[in-house]
């Protein structure tokens, strides 16, 4: 009885405990999620803007691991693992409250406006990989870090930071990347450094840190990049350096260091590829040894004291891209000495060559143009350089810029020149040329700079320079020049800057002055120009100095000069100049220095503005002036004019107001006819609120030359697009001018305002103002104005060759630039279709369409065809338009129901995207002659997909993956799981029914997941040699990846049968040698359970998490921990290269 009693009480006591423990476990994983989230609230609550909106999904109606920028484990509960709030422009303090997400592994809050202190909190975080603060505000100084015993990179560059560097006791033993540059820092570099002996990268740029660089850092073997540029940094070379035979970068610029390099630094360190130590009091022989370090291709040795000749084993260097040697003091006197330039040959991949400023002699041996034609830079400037123009020159046709200033050429400068189209500046000023300033620079199209000053050039400016519609400024001082001054110079709308002065110029000043609206400098003093000063010059608003000294000059000072409002320095002194001084002058208020002496004026001088300040005004030599600052001692000026000009003013006071009304009567009669005429031959024009600058047709023509063609740069079925200059304060723009008379396109202009007038972006192309006026020829004129984008569309992007060169090898394109383009359109389409009060259908997605920043950030545009949905659903989600055009979109990317002309619908973007994206990774134009009876793009990576995945791939791809290689070591399974995943999702977004295609925010959820677990792991690569006695590393990146294997975005997407094979494709990936028969057996019966599950599974339940799918991972797990620990003797004597994960599920 007792027996039974003790039984029933030790089985209620087990039922008991096992409840308390389940109770426990749900409280506590409830109550974790609640910590997560009043800690993210309290860090949204910091913020004080959010210009991008991107904490706008941060609220209760959301879980937060649906949030924006928030990443979390596959795990039950959740944990946040992540957070990417980089580049959203977000302002406020970083909240303590994230020292409590004791799960999180990567914090990027880079490119922010973020204020105040690092949070000491943060240093709490033990299981934190990477931290990126960069670029922000930051204050105070570094807290401590040794706690973040994971922690593997650090960055804070780029803010305010005080106080010294971290030594050892404030880092983590792991830690590899340390990048403190661009803030405040002082003191010294700590000796202890040198006990954190995983350090691969220490940058402290720009800073104030003072002393050596301590001996102690010798022991830093792995170092591979030491960046201390810009500081305070004294002594000889850092012997310790010597020691770090794996360092790639090596910047010791702008410093203080003094004494010679060992000779012996190439051999120490040869696998340099930077070495940067400009800027300091080196001196002695450049080393030879240099040639060994073979994978240099940035050698800088600029400002020291470098004596001796170039050594002739630079050649060597076949990588090299950049080498300065300016401002030493090297010298080449004889051929023997020369021999550096013939063997400078061998570097094939040259761009940038400066002597500048040192003593080399003698004539340019003719080996300088058997130097890489891919030189783009060549500096020769300040030496001793005599002889003829370099011939050697001609053979560089891609010189953008070339320097010869400062050396005794002579001779005549070659017609030739004309033919280095490329050229943007050329300077060949402190010379003895002689002879015609070529008419060929005419045919420099790019060029912006012209430096001729100090020759002895003849002959006139040839008025062909007109034509150089870039140019900014030009500089022909000095010379012997005589004419004219050619009126062509000042129709060029870029010229900012005229130096004419010291010449024989003759004749009058143009008028066409006036039309330099960016003119600053105008400098034609002492020449033998005549005639009036023209009234036209006061249109210059942007002039700051007039020097028109010593000249013949006459006339009066046009009262149009007080309309300069810019100007600070004007010299009219020793010419012919009568009347008064204009009072308006006294109005000027930046103007600095005025000199008006030695002219024939009179009249009473100013007393305002600088007229006050006798020391800043020079009017002697003027016999008729009065009055003015009791300093300047002149006469009093009389009280009662004369008859003559009482009877001026009365007449001028009749005629002026007359002729003003009449003018305004004329300027209203004119605006209310072209008004009439356009309210009545055009469509109006949306609103676009009063934060978009209203603008008009000659702002435009201004800002694109009058719309030349030399201006265009893309054109499609309704509009024209031209790139604009210097419009409304922003340096380049996109205007695009809708062809009116092509039927439809005033449809288009209306669609495309409706559709952006009230969206905001950051992966849409940014507006920045309409303008719907009426041409110079009366005719209706409607353009969008939108923000440029430097790297022109996508379709440019896969299908050009690099430099636009005549090979067959397509501009290269890696996965991760890939996978965030698809990203990047996937997040505009969302907003569009989801995120909007009024959302909005494309209709007309294709790469074209699709354009790219300096950055390569993609930005959807051209909403010509876009179209408002209205409120009927389909059984995904997909709005429904009953829009009756025709065909919506273009061939190969529209969906299958709108071209029979069935109805448009968000699901028909989601096709044309999931065109854009197999197209991206395939690399083949949906229109390809290839695709045709009935295959096409999306049906050929259904039938091919996943067995021969990396067959029809970009070959790009393929490479950059090294699958192809026969070292299976060398393969990466991650990114081949993760190409293997995007295409997928292109098949699931190209279904033939749009009832089967999912939503844009399911797609764009999906590939922000598989960013995340590829791209934080591209973007900080942790390369290291694990050899047997780390063997659990292997293993647990393993166990992650396999985790990865079964994500369950593969099965959840895909029917049973696919799922399954794509599911054998990813084992497939991990048979390597290394984990030879024991890795195959555990592999072989994880696919045969995992196969088992899935055909048991209907599609149904494939739709959403199930305990089935949670069995199916703890199998996973258990299957490949058994591998691990039974084949880890397996793993002793293998050393591999490999990266770890940066995201490992918790």
């Amino acid at each position: 009885m007792t027996m039974k009693v003790t039984t029933a009480t030790a089985h209620f006591l087990l039922v008991f405990l096992a409840s308390t423990i389940s109770h426990s476990v749900i409280c506590s994983a409830l109550g974790n999620e609640t910590d997560q989230l009043s800690s993210l609230l309290e860090f949204k609550n910091a913020m004080s803007l959010d210009p991008e909106q991107s904490l706008i999904s941060w609220n209760s109606s959301n879980h937060l691991c649906s949030w924006e920028g928030v990443s979390c484990s596959s795990k039950n509960p959740p944990r946040v693992t992540a957070i990417d709030l980089s580049h959203q422009g977000l302002v406020g303090r970083i909240s303590p409250s994230l020292g409590n997400l004791t799960f999180l592994r990567n914090l990027s809050l880079a490119t922010n406006r973020f204020t105040g202190q690092i949070p000491a909190s943060l240093g709490r975080l033990r299981r934190l990989r990477s931290l990126y603060l960069s670029n922000n505000t930051l204050q105070g100084t570094i807290p401590s870090f040794a706690n973040c015993s994971e922690l593997r990179a650090l960055f804070l560059d780029g803010n305010e930071l005080a106080g010294g560097l971290p030594g050892a006791g404030d880092l983590p033993v792991g830690i590899e990347a340390l990048v403190l540059s661009s803030n405040r820092l002082a003191g010294t570099i700590p000796p202890s450094l040198g006990n954190v002996t995983t350090l691969r990268k220490i940058a402290c740029m720009n800073n104030g840190v003072g002393g050596g660089i301590p001996g102690e850092l010798a022991a830093l073997r792995g170092m591979e990049v030491l960046a201390v540029d810009g500081n305070r940094l004294s002594g000889g070379f850092p012997v310790a350096v010597m020691n770090m035979s794996g360092l790639a970068v090596l910047g010791l610029s702008t410093n203080g260091f003094t004494g010679e390099l060992p000779s012996g630094i190439g051999g120490f360190l040869p696998k340099l590829r930077q070495l940067t130590i400009g800027g300091n009091f080196f001196q002695g022989n450049i080393p030879s040894s240099l040639a060994n370090a073979s994978n240099l291709f940035k050698l800088g040795m600029s400002d020291n004291n470098f004596t001796g000749v170039v050594p002739a084993s630079i050649g060597k260097l076949a990588k090299l891209t950049l080498l300065n040697l300016e401002m030493n003091q090297l010298h080449a006197r004889s051929k023997q000495e020369w021999e550096f330039m013939d063997n400078l040959a061998n570097c094939t991949e040259l761009q940038v060559l400066s002597l500048e400023k040192n003593q080399m002699e003698g004539q340019v041996p003719s080996s300088l143009g058997n130097i890489s034609v891919q030189l783009q830079y060549l500096y020769l400037g300040l030496n001793r350089l005599s002889g003829s123009f370099p011939s050697g020159i001609a053979n560089l046709p891609n010189l953008i810029i070339l320097a010869l200033d400062d050396n005794w050429f002579t001779g005549s400068v070659p017609q030739w020149l004309g033919g280095l189209k490329t050229l943007q500046s050329l300077t060949v000023s402190y010379n003895n040329f002689t002879g015609y300033v070529p008419s060929s620079l005419s045919n420099l199209s790019h060029l912006m700079e012209l430096f001729l000053e100090s020759n002895q050039f003849i002959g006139n400016i040839p008025r062909s320079l007109g034509n150089l519609q870039f140019l900014t400024t030009i500089d022909i001082s000095n010379n012997n020049l005589h004419g004219s001054v050619p009126e062509e110079i000042f129709r060029i709308p870029t010229i900012e800057q005229v130096w004419l002065r010291f010449n024989n110029l003759s004749g009058e000043l143009p008028a066409e002055v006036g039309n330099a609206k960016q003119l600053m400098y105008l400098q034609l003093s002492s020449n033998m120009l005549s005639g009036d000063l023209p009234n036209t010059l006061g249109s210059c608003e942007n002039l700051q100095h007039i020097e028109l000294d010593h000249n013949n000059l006459s006339g009066g000072i046009p009262p149009s000069f007080g309309k300069l409002i810019s100007l600070k320095f004007l010299n009219l002194s020793h010419n012919k100049l009568t009347g008064s001084i204009p009072m308006l002058l006294g109005d000027l208020q930046l103007l600095e220095q005025i000199d008006l002496s030695f002219n024939h004026l009179r009249g009473e001088v100013p007393t305002k503005g600088i007229f006050k300040n006798s020391s800043a005004i020079q009017i002697d030599g003027n016999l008729g002036l009065c009055g003015g600052a009791l300093e300047l001692h002149l006469p009093e000026c009389p009280i009662t004019p004369s008859n003559t000009t009482k009877r001026k003013p009365s007449v001028l006071a009749i005629v002026i107001p007359l002729a003003s009304m009449v003018t305004l009567a004329l300027v209203i009669l004119v605006l209310f006819i072209c008004k009439g005429k356009q309210k009545k031959n055009s469509m109006s024009l949306p609103s676009f609120g009063s934060e978009f600058p209203k603008v008009s047709y000659r702002d435009l023509a201004r800002a694109t030359n009058g719309f030349s063609t030399s201006n265009l740069i893309g054109e499609g079925r309704y509009s024209s697009v031209y790139q604009g200059q210097s419009f409304q304060g922003i340096t380049v723009v996109a205007i695009k001018v809708f062809s009116l008379e092509t039927r439809g396109a005033q449809k288009s202009f209306i669609a495309e305002c409706n559709a952006l007038r009230n969206v905001r972006h950051r992966n849409l192309v940014p507006i920045l103002t309409a303008c719907s006026s009426i041409d110079s020829s009366g005719n209706d004129f409607k353009a969008l104005v939108y923000k440029f984008m430097p790297r022109g569309d996508l379709h440019k992007l896969l299908y050009s060759t690099p430099h636009d060169d005549r090979s067959s090898n397509l501009c290269s394109i890696s996965l991760a630039q890939r996978l965030n383009i698809v990203v990047d359109v996937s997040d505009a389409l969302a907003y569009l279709h989801h995120n909007h009060q009024g959302p909005i259908i494309h209709c007309d997605l294709k790469p074209s369409n699709i354009l790219l920043d300096d950055s390569m950030t993609a930005h959807v545009g051209d909403f010509g065809l876009a179209r408002f949905k209205i409120d009927s659903k389909t059984s995904l989600g997909n709005s429904v338009s009953t829009s009756s055009f025709a065909i919506n979109g273009t061939i190969g990317y529209v969906a299958p129901e709108c071209a029979i002309g069935g109805q448009v619908s968000t699901a028909a973007d989601v096709y044309s995207f999931g065109v854009v994206l197999l197209e991206i990774f395939i690399r083949k134009r949906p229109t390809d002659d290839m695709f045709k009876d009935g295959l096409s793009i999306a049906k050929y990576a259904d039938i091919n997909i996943p067995d021969r995945l990396l067959q029809i791939v970009d070959p790009q791809l393929v490479q950059e993956l090294s699958l192809n290689q026969e070292d299976p070591v060398a393969t990466d399974e991650n990114a081949a799981h993760c190409l293997l995943s995007v295409l997928n999702i292109g098949l699931c977004c190209t279904k033939s029914s749009p009832n089967e295609r999912i939503s844009m925010q399911e797609v764009a959820a999906k590939l922000h997941a598989i960013r995340d677990s590829i791209s934080q792991r591209l973007s900080r690569r942790q390369f290291s040699y694990i050899d047997g006695d780390h063997h659990n590393t292997w293993g647990s990146m393993l166990l992650d990846m396999e985790q990865r294997v079964l994500m369950e975005e593969i099965v959840t997407l895909l029917p049973v049968e696919r799922a399954v094979a794509t599911t054998r494709f990813v084992l497939g990936l991990l048979r390597t040698d290394m984990i030879l028969h024991t890795g195959v057996a555990c592999r072989d019966a994880l696919e045969m359970r995992a196969s088992k599950q899935l055909k048991e599974a209907t599609h149904e339940d494939l739709l959403t998490p199930t305990p089935a799918t949670l069995w199916r991972r703890s199998m996973t797990w258990t299957a490949w921990s058994g591998c691990w620990s039974s084949s880890s003797s397996q793993f002793t004597n293998s050393s591999v290269y490999v990266h770890r994960s940066v995201s490992p599920q918790i």
